[in-house]
C-alpha cells in the first residue's frame, strides 16, 4: 500500500458518498453520473487496498477502513473550502458581507445604510442578521458586530460605547406615567435579549437607581430587543429601551425618554474581523462609517445622568 495521496478526485466522491451514504445522491451532488463515481471509489479503495463501502441491495454502508477515513476527509475538504474563500476575499475588494444581531440591524443598521451605500456605490454590501457566533476564518462573512463583554482572542477587535437604558413609551402614554412613582403602576416591556448581562440591567435596576423598590408585576416579554421598542412604539407599554435600539424612535418622535436617569452595563458592541483584514478597503470603510454614525449621537448621552449598574445595591 503506498503512502502517496490518492487523486482528489477520488477523495471528493468518496467524502461526497460517506456523506449521503448513497452513490446516487453523491453523483448527483457532484454532476458526474453514478457509474463515473462509483469508478472514482473503485480507483480509491485499490489505492487503499481495502473497500470502503458494502454494497448492500439498494444502500452502501461504510466499512471500518470507510469509517476510519470519512471524518478526516470530510474535514479536510471542510478547511481546503475555508482556505480558498479566504483567500478569493483578499482579492476582492468590492463584496463585503456583515453579520450582526436582528435587533442591531433592523433598529440601527438598516436606517443609516443608505449613507454609506451614497458614499461607497463601488461596495457590494450583503447582510446576515443573526445571532449565531459566525467562524470569520470558515464561515463566508468579513465584519461581525456583536453585543457583549468581548472574548475576541485572535481578532481585530474595537468596542465602541457603553450601552445604556432608560425607560421609553409612546408620547400619548408618558401622559398617563408622568413620574418614576407611576411607573410602578405601568404596563412594563421586558427585553430578554440581554438577561445574559451581569449584573442585571433590568427594570429592578433602573427603579433602584431612581430610589424605588417596586414589587415585581407582569408584564410583556419579548426575546428580541426590537420586538420589545416596537410593542412600546404601539402603545403596548413601557420599555426599558437600549441606546442603539431606541435613537431613531426618539428623533423621530415615535417615543419619548421622559426621565433623565439611565443605567449602564460594561457590556459594548465590537466591530470585529479578522487580524490584518481591517486593512482592505471595503472593511476599513465600513469600520470608519460605522465609528463616525455612533460618534453622530454621542451627544444624547448628555442629557441623562447614566448610572453603572454594578454600583447599584442588590438588595
Amino acid at each position: 500500500m503506498s503512502d502517496r495521496l490518492p487523486p482528489l478526485t477520488a477523495m471528493r466522491a468518496f467524502d461526497a458518498a460517506a456523506r449521503h451514504m448513497s452513490f446516487a445522491k453523491a453523483a448527483e451532488e457532484l454532476n458526474v453520473t453514478p457509474a463515473a463515481l462509483s469508478f472514482q471509489i473503485k480507483s480509491l479503495e485499490e489505492h487503499l487496498g481495502q473497500p470502503l463501502f458494502r454494497r448492500l441491495n439498494r444502500a452502501v454502508e461504510l466499512t471500518e477502513a470507510g469509517r476510519t477515513l470519512a471524518p478526516g476527509t470530510a474535514d479536510g475538504f471542510a478547511t481546503l473550502h475555508a482556505a480558498w474563500a479566504a483567500t478569493r476575499r483578499l482579492l476582492d475588494n468590492t463584496t463585503l458581507t456583515v453579520t450582526a444581531g436582528p435587533a442591531l440591524t433592523a433598529k440601527w443598521l438598516a436606517p443609516r445604510l443608505y449613507e454609506f451605500a451614497r458614499a461607497h456605490p463601488e461596495i457590494d454590501l450583503r447582510f446576515s442578521a443573526t445571532l449565531r457566533v459566525m467562524d470569520l476564518e470558515r464561515d463566508d462573512v468579513d465584519v461581525a458586530i456583536r453585543f457583549g463583554y468581548g472574548q475576541d482572542d485572535g481578532l481585530y477587535s474595537v468596542p465602541v460605547r457603553k450601552e445604556w437604558a432608560t425607560p421609553v413609551m409612546a408620547p400619548e402614554l408618558a401622559k398617563r406615567f408622568p413620574t418614576p412613582e407611576s411607573l410602578m403602576e405601568a404596563p412594563l416591556i421586558h427585553d430578554e435579549s440581554i438577561d445574559f448581562l451581569r449584573p442585571p440591567c433590568d427594570w429592578p435596576a433602573w427603579f433602584r437607581a431612581v430610589g424605588l423598590d417596586p414589587a415585581p408585576r407582569p408584564g410583556a416579554h419579548f426575546s428580541n430587543a426590537d420586538h420589545a421598542v416596537d410593542a412600546a412604539v404601539a402603545g403596548v407599554g413601557v420599555a426599558l429601551g437600549r441606546r442603539a435600539m431606541i435613537l431613531k424612535d426618539l428623533e423621530e418622535g415615535r417615543l419619548v425618554a421622559p426621565f433623565k436617569t439611565a443605567i449602564e452595563s460594561q457590556a459594548r458592541f465590537r466591530f470585529l474581523c479578522l487580524q490584518g483584514a481591517e486593512t482592505r478597503p471595503q472593511i476599513a470603510a465600513f469600520r470608519d462609517w460605522f465609528l463616525a454614525e455612533i460618534e453622530k449621537t454621542a451627544h444624547i448621552s448628555d442629557a441623562f445622568t447614566i448610572i453603572p449598574v454594578e454600583d447599584l445595591s442588590q438588595t
